[in-house]
């Protein structure tokens, strides 16, 4: 077995994401899909602390500490990138503006619902924070994390034991493990798993009902705008 590593989950994550939807990143994983989008594939990235037209990370010779993500990351502009208020960038996200938001997670349920800001009432963290906003004004959300945790505990589960961020809108799931879609109300369904891992190994390290892979449809890009183009509030 071949787990893929941070920078192969991102850059699945990357590969899926349709030509000119707005998306925005969260803390942790989901940050590293910007250095795998090709600089001529039209995806504009978003930053909650107010960032449009997000490129990949720059090296440390040209970083800029006042020009940073989220998480405090230095990150460059593309050719029309713009910076403004965090008011503003709020406005985009509750105003249905951003296509899809990629975001990390303590758990996912089989129904969708998503717990990604503490692991229990006395965490350290004062807040829910932006995760919430976006979970609820993204028209899809996408989550990549490593599909258990240190101690082997699933983190794809039948239903979330720690506080929700949001409940029933994660559509699809990227782990180092496999890429898996929400089916509510039956489980996960296999997209695709990663080097020499198995249907068996892979329902035993998960924690809800792993449905099998349907039959192809098509190339990683067609596929992806035929099941996550916006036709709706969710993929």
């Amino acid at each position: 077995m071949t787990p893929w590593t941070r920078a192969q989950m991102a850059a699945r994550v990357a590969a899926d994401i349709p030509e000119g939807w707005a998306v925005n990143l969260g803390i942790g994983i989901p940050t590293l899909v910007a250095d795998h989008i090709p600089a001529e594939h039209e995806v504009v990235l978003h930053s909650e602390n107010g960032l449009l037209g997000m490129g990949p990370a720059p090296d440390a010779e040209h970083a800029n500490p006042w020009l940073i993500n989220a998480g405090k990351q230095p990150v460059t502009l593309r050719p029309g990138g713009s910076f403004f208020h965090h008011a503003d960038s709020f406005a985009m996200i509750r105003g249905g503006h951003i296509d899809l938001c990629v975001l990390g997670a303590f758990e996912v349920a089989a129904n969708g619902d998503i717990a990604n800001w503490a692991t229990s009432e006395n965490d350290s963290a004062p807040a829910v924070g932006g995760a919430m906003d976006l979970a609820a004004g993204a028209k899809h959300v996408w989550v990549v994390m490593e599909h258990t945790t240190r101690d082997g505990a699933a983190k794809l589960v039948e239903r979330c034991s720690y506080p929700l961020t949001a409940a029933g809108v994660v559509g699809r799931v990227y782990t180092n493990l496999a890429v898996l879609d929400v089916v509510p109300g039956e489980g996960f369904r296999v997209r695709e798993l990663a080097p020499g891992v198995t249907p068996e190994l892979l329902a035993e390290r998960t924690g809800a009902p792993v449905l099998p892979a349907e039959a192809p449809q098509g190339t990683v890009q067609a596929d992806a705008l035929r099941n996550g183009a916006p036709q709706g509030p969710r993929a």
